[in-house]
């Protein structure tokens, strides 16, 4: 690694951790050229992990002690060049607007998304987040699916980013883990019609998670899954759909899935968050071939 000591965090050679906004970052009309932003070495190391490449890190001066294998790993695979700013805590707070209790970011390469097809190909059981904006619930909802062997994870256009850092610190860096991309990409106009469509023709039985009068419960939906269900009524690929905070899914959504779900609740609570809703849901869905993992 190439150690570079700030005297200065004005200086244009931080711009991506300083002046560029998460949609400047992100690069819509060039996303070969994206970029995101990774906070703290537990999200850092996962993304290494999984391949991504980094462009550079920004480094607390009392961590560099302890990003030492961090470093030697990127040395390894992606050259000795890759610099790493070094700043004092207190140029650190000034640049991020708040103390790091991790003091570590690093600039990442984006990659290009999959398509919808060639994600699911293999998959049985996925999760859909529509038009959901808050980042902590991303995060979460990221992180349930990793923890409960969801195979994958679509967003539709409006949905926030999952590698926002915000969603990606709280889904302790599982949105490199668990396979993921967008409906739609950039298109929202392609759902609900055309997305839920593409996922017909790919074979899933779509379930949309809301209150409705003709709403069966998460239990049944569990009893169409199993393996000694009626093959007439068996659910071979479900993708699970989770609507946005506060208004839930869209009346179009909801008409044009397979089923609606509910979790029943008690003691007259209406609905929980759609992140704790989607956690419930994946455990309830859990098939026999989705076997826990000591990782």
């Amino acid at each position: 690694m190439r150690l570079v000591y700030l005297d200065n965090i004005e200086d244009t050679m931080i711009d991506e951790y300083t002046h560029l906004t998460e949609l400047q970052l992100r690069n819509r009309l060039e996303p070969e050229k994206g970029v995101f932003i990774a906070e703290s070495p537990k999200v850092i190391s996962r993304a290494l992990d999984a391949g991504v490449e980094p462009k550079s890190f920004l480094v607390e001066e009392p961590w560099l002690a302890g990003m030492s294998e961090t470093f030697a790993q990127v040395d390894a695979r992606w050259g000795e060049d890759i610099p790493v700013y070094v700043a004092s805590p207190e140029q650190l707070k000034l640049i991020t607007g708040y103390r790091l209790h991790r003091g570590a970011l690093s600039a990442m390469k984006r990659w290009a998304l999959p398509s919808v097809a060639d994600l699911c190909r293999d998959a049985k059981r996925i999760a859909v987040m529509e038009n959901i904006v808050d980042h902590t619930n991303v995060g979460a909802i990221m992180r349930s699916a990793a923890a409960l062997n969801v195979d994958a994870v679509l967003l539709t256009p409006s949905s926030a980013d999952p590698l926002y850092r915000r969603a990606a610190r709280v889904s302790m860096g599982t949105v490199f883990q668990v396979p993921w991309t967008r409906i739609g990409g950039d298109d929202t106009k392609a759902w609900p019609d055309a997305g839920l469509q593409e996922l017909h023709e790919l074979g899933f039985v779509t379930a949309a998670m809301a209150l409705e009068d003709d709403s069966i419960s998460m239990q049944e939906l569990s009893r169409l899954l199993r393996d000694d269900a009626p093959r007439s009524e068996h659910i071979d690929r479900l993708a699970m759909i989770f609507g946005t905070e506060g208004d839930g899914l869209s009346h179009r959504t909801i008409a044009r899935a397979d089923l609606t779900v509910k979790i029943a609740m008690g003691h007259g609570v209406d609905s929980l968050n759609v992140a704790a809703s989607s956690a419930v849901a994946f455990w309830a869905t859990q098939y026999e071939g989705a076997q826990p993992t000591s990782s």
